[in-house]
């Protein structure tokens, strides 16, 4: 029983499609896609089906893509937390672990651990201090970089995203702090943790060169300190398709993204496919002396 991971698979993209369709199965492993699966029911009924039909457990948080309303595919298009909620009741029909049920107990390769799904969405606090909250999409603009997440992801019933945000991450963060007294190994201590989210926990994370403020829409710093203070073994996580591994403070931290296809057809031409882009999560490499390592490119798997 491994854990294996893989985000960002953007099924809106024929490519992707084909691709996901060459996933081998693994029927004593489980799965977590870490977000942006795709906008639509059927991008979500298409990775959730193919995802247990070849994996024994899977597990899912969205991305900002799941939660985009799209009136070409649905003219009466639901926004927000309904919006969010839908895409829950699609998982949950196919058996799918979501953010909104309980936390699992993992007792495959590398545990026993607890495997949590959470939801922060963001609030445009990674950013220079110089730049207030108030100026942070122009200073964006002032080089052409603006999210679609900015017209096509709508907070309902909040005011704003940030304010969105900052109730996803009280309720998390509740969530996460009594996981941590009733879910403990044989000695009474708390188990272990794999932390999973669609965006990056820590800002030294995010390192996109070619869209730099492109961080603004990739966090928040409410959740700089979660994977240390909640125990996590492994924090995955996905958003900004630049796979690579790192380690802070002995926590192991995967970004595993697929990515639009001209991300990774260069992989593709060198004979490799989706199932070599698979993160094994779990079991996983043992920790570096110290808990810290350099951070490791994982563009080719």
């Amino acid at each position: 029983m491994k854990l294996y991971a893989i985000g960002d698979l953007h099924l809106s993209y024929e490519y992707n499609r084909k691709a996901l369709a060459e996933l081998k199965p693994h029927p004593e492993d489980g799965l977590i896609l870490c977000g942006d699966v795709g906008e639509t029911d059927e991008h979500l009924e298409l990775a959730f089906s193919l995802g247990k039909r070849h994996f024994k457990q899977v597990f899912w948080c969205p991305g900002n893509h799941e939660l985009y309303s799209v009136p070409a595919a649905q003219p009466d298009a639901i926004k927000g937390e309904e919006k969010y909620q839908h895409c829950v009741e699609v998982a949950r029909e196919h058996g799918v672990h979501t953010p909104e049920d309980d936390f699992v107990r993992w007792d495959g390769e590398g545990g026993p651990v607890l495997i949590a799904p959470i939801f922060t969405l963001y609030d445009y606090s990674f950013r220079p201090d110089h730049v207030t909250r108030a100026e942070a999409v122009s200073w964006a603009e002032e080089t052409d970089t603006v999210a679609t997440d900015e017209f096509m992801l709508h907070p309902d019933p909040y005011p704003s995203r940030d304010a969105w945000c900052h109730a996803l991450v009280g309720r998390f963060e509740k969530k996460l702090e009594q996981a941590r007294k009733d879910f403990t190994n044989d000695d009474g201590e708390p188990l272990p943790i794999v932390l999973i989210n669609h965006w990056p926990l820590r800002e030294d994370l995010v390192y996109i060169p070619r869209v730099p403020r492109f961080s603004l829409w990739c966090g928040t710093k409410k959740t700089e300190d979660w994977g240390k203070r909640f125990g996590a073994k492994v924090v995955v996580s996905g958003h900004l398709h630049v796979p690579r591994t790192d380690w802070k403070g002995g926590v192991r931290y995967e970004e595993c993204s697929l990515g639009y296809p001209r991300q990774w057809q260069d992989i593709r031409a060198a004979g490799k496919d989706i199932n070599d882009l698979l993160r094994e999560v779990l079991p996983g490499p043992s920790p570096p002396p110290g808990g810290e390592a350099d951070m490791e490119w994982r563009r080719w798997g």
